[in-house]
């Protein structure tokens, strides 16, 4: 028999961080009730799930190695760089294994959370709505978000109008989308270029309007997955980025010569793009790298540089918002392009709110979300038993943000939307784990 619901965390989400949170509850034996708006485990790599984000072709763009769950390693058969169809078969036996779907109201959406009271250890409201049945209202004893952070798209305007169309990459399924068109990718990040070498062979053309420079790292360097080559000695920022971008000119050339402008930043002050194929496919004349976007007429896009040229279609691989529509922004300490979070996980004002998967940095994997999971766990055991160590933790939350943990490692990211919860993998690991084993 099930305990009622004021005795269980409500957790929302069965994507990656979803199943980690699911699974270090479990581990803990913590009474929890998931909710999933789909009808299976995976978020956005279900391709099925009408909020998936992936297309056709989407892999990756870290190595499996680098990724997965330490505690349940993918079979030595998958990829290097596995598919999205691998990765629901990967998920999907993550939770059989685990007996997690039984955790879970599939088919249910969170229309509405909010704290029953303003006191920190408040019990959370939650209004959900299963299929077309009628919503249902229960209260939980806690609250822990992990509906991901790559589901509603940041869709730019841009000046003038455009008389063809106008996507976001979310629309973006298989590359005969683009069959005949002449298409503009607005942006060369990750989805951006990965999308541009895979449309090559069906568009009538493809460009790539870019605002900045660009680092490319190469998926392989050596025959090995090149997030596996490194790391084994811990340098300055400063010496690391002179070294590694000396070494990345040997693989990818300097990137000004395709037409990329100069970047503005040092690398690894923003996320990477991660591809072996879009230089390639820019030197052999298949894609064109355009300026930024001054104004559209009719089909006709005009750029900052004074060239203009006619599209079909205009693709704005311009990234994602955070999104947690059932709560409040100040529910979350929300500040400017994102929530302001003790170690991008614990809410300041309640006790039993945290938030898994709203952090991104490069190579963290999904053993990082994982970390993040286990230290929520602890904590909530810890808050339950009254242990002094969950006061610690409170405490340490309650100083604010300028006493909290400096999870930059050093580096000066960019202040864009995307790297506003952007951490150092190293650094951040580093912390999350001694957090979690303050908790004995």
């Amino acid at each position: 028999m099930s305990s009622p619901t004021h005795e269980q965390i409500a957790l929302v989400g069965a994507g990656p961080s979803g199943l980690a949170g699911a699974r270090n509850l479990q581990k803990l034996g913590i009474a929890f009730q998931g909710f999933e708006a789909h009808g299976d485990v995976g978020g956005l790599w279900n391709i099925e799930n009408p909020r998936s984000t992936v297309y056709a072709s989407a892999h990756l763009i870290s190595s499996k190695r680098m990724t997965e769950f330490s505690e349940f390693p993918m079979a030595a058969s998958v990829a290097d760089y596995p598919s999205h169809r691998e990765l629901l078969d990967y998920f999907r036996a993550f939770a059989q294994r685990f007996g997690l779907h039984g955790h879970y109201r599939f088919d249910t959406r969170v229309l509405k959370a909010e704290p029953v009271s303003d006191t920190p250890g408040t019990r959370w409201r939650l209004t959900t709505q299963t299929g077309d049945a009628a919503p249902e209202v229960a209260e939980y004893k806690g609250l822990v978000v992990a509906n991901g952070t790559l589901a509603e798209p940041n869709m730019p305007t841009f000046p003038g109008q455009f008389a063809g169309k106008l996507w976001h990459t979310s629309a973006y399924k298989e590359a005969t989308q683009f069959t005949g068109q002449r298409v503009l990718i607005v942006g060369a990040g990750n989805s951006g270029c990965d999308i541009a070498v895979d449309a090559v062979h069906h568009a009538k053309s493809i460009d790539i309007s870019v605002r900045r420079g660009y680092y490319f790292v190469p998926k392989y360097v050596f025959g090995k997955p090149a997030d596996s080559i490194g790391g084994k000695v811990t340098l300055p920022p400063w010496l690391k980025q002179r070294i590694d971008s000396t070494i990345l000119q040997w693989f990818t050339g300097d990137p000004v010569r395709f037409g990329f402008p100069k970047p503005d930043y040092r690398i690894y002050e923003s996320h990477p793009v991660v591809n072996s194929l879009i230089l390639y496919h820019i030197g052999h004349g298949d894609v064109g790298v355009r300026a930024d976007i001054e104004r559209c007429d009719d089909h006709t896009v005009h750029f900052k540089d004074g060239q203009a040229r006619d599209y079909d279609l205009i693709l704005a691989a311009t990234g994602y918002k955070l999104h947690y529509p059932f709560l409040d922004h100040g529910l979350l300490n929300w500040q400017g392009m994102a929530p302001r979070l003790y170690l991008n996980i614990f809410a300041p004002r309640f006790d039993r709110l945290a938030v898994l998967g709203m952090v991104e940095a490069s190579g963290l994997g999904w053993q990082g979300r994982y970390e993040q999971a286990e230290l929520v766990a602890r904590y909530l055991k810890a808050l339950d038993a009254g242990s002094p160590q969950a006061a610690v933790l409170q405490t340490a939350r309650d100083a604010g943000p300028a006493n909290w943990p400096d999870m930059s490692g050093g580096y000066r990211y960019l202040k864009l939307e995307r790297m506003a919860y952007y951490v150092h993998k190293d650094t951040y690991r580093k912390v999350v784990r001694a957090t979690a084993a303050a908790f004995t």
